[in-house]
């Protein structure tokens, strides 16, 4: 913490080498957001998005310099999770995509590589399995607390899929399945009712205080 300086200027960024985001996953605020780092950051610097689902490319393409984005994808919590995606879009130079990948091994990060595609790895393959079981239980097919003890002692799953959505938080979970949606056209992506239900309730997970569950206040 003690390497940490907060900034309310922009104007702070001009000397960094790496100028890394994690604002709202929302495209539009992200691409403001890479057009203000392109005026403000020197030439050379490379401007990171931690997205996990948006089209990197449409963040570099509100630059200048789109050979300079890359995406970084971090997992919560970032201080104990390795993985970091390392997401290069057609336009991402050679020179910033191994600068990023040596940034990530001298934080002690397991970088792993992959294309500009949505979802990237993990969420590609984690939501529409997050998704299946909220179908469960909207069709009556299991519960909530079995369906998360199946998958934990039959699956070797550290948290059910109930606890884990509960976690991410029920909006963050509901934008990244109408990309993963909207992007390949699968019927069976499409977002389960049950958890558009519970997000336009503003049952959130955890930050709540009620997601799938509920829970004490602090």
């Amino acid at each position: 913490l003690d390497r940490i300086r907060p900034t309310g200027s922009y104007d702070d960024f001009a000397d960094v080498d790496l100028a890394l985001e994690a604002v709202a996953e929302d495209l539009e605020v992200k691409r403001q957001l890479f057009a203000t780092f392109d005026k403000v950051c020197k030439p050379g610097a490379i401007l990171a998005t931690t997205t996990s689902s948006l089209p990197v490319v449409a963040c570099a393409r509100a630059t200048s310099r789109p050979q300079d984005v890359i995406g970084m994808h971090f997992f919560n919590p970032a201080p104990a999770m390795k993985l970091v995606e390392v997401v290069r879009t057609v336009l991402t130079a050679d020179d910033a995509h191994a600068t990023v990948r040596t940034l990530c091994g001298s934080i002690r990060k397991h970088p792993v590589d992959c294309g500009d595609r949505a979802g990237f790895i993990v969420n590609a393959l984690l939501f529409p399995y997050l998704n299946n079981a909220v179908k469960m239980v909207q069709e009556h097919y299991a519960s909530l607390d079995d369906i998360d003890a199946a998958m934990k002692l039959g699956g070797g799953y550290p948290m059910g899929p109930f606890e884990l959505l509960d976690v991410v938080g029920l909006d963050v979970s509901l934008a990244i399945e109408k990309v993963l949606h909207r992007e390949f056209r699968d019927p069976g992506l499409a977002p389960a009712p049950l958890l558009e239900h519970l997000v336009a309730a503003g049952c959130l997970g955890r930050k709540t205080g009620r997601g799938f569950r509920e829970y004490a206040k602090r």
